[in-house]
């Protein structure tokens, strides 16, 4: 992944709906929703839906299907799993110590220990 490409990705997801799609999404994998799903999920107007998904998919972090009348919009987790490792690729390199008491470590680091009362800081 390059770093154009996260940026439009970040972007996507640069608004609270969009993120609770997003969730919503992950949540429903592998089998998706179709729109009418989500705006009743999350109580939105379906205009106001339509809207965020078309944004998310044109960035590539949700696909889209049609099935007859409906569009079926499933999360792009490989697309997530890339974003999330070109995030954590540097982590930990050449100084470990600074992950070890973190949340992250847990993601990248050898070590996967760390402290919950620093997460709660």
């Amino acid at each position: 992944m390059d770093k154009q490409l996260a940026t439009t990705l970040f972007e996507s997801l640069a608004s609270g709906i969009r993120l609770d799609i997003f969730r919503l999404l992950v949540k429903h994998a592998p089998t998706g929703l179709v729109a009418g799903e989500i705006s009743t999920a999350l109580a939105l107007p379906a205009t106001n839906v339509s809207f965020h998904l078309r944004a998310m998919t044109y960035s590539g972090l949700i696909n889209v299907t049609q099935e007859g009348r409906y569009q079926r919009y499933r999360a792009n987790l490989t697309v997530m799993q890339s974003l999330i490792d070109y995030m954590t690729s540097e982590c930990c390199t050449g100084r470990p110590e600074h992950c070890f008491d973190t949340e992250i470590a847990a993601v990248c680091c050898d070590d996967n220990k760390f402290l919950s009362s620093d997460l709660e800081a």
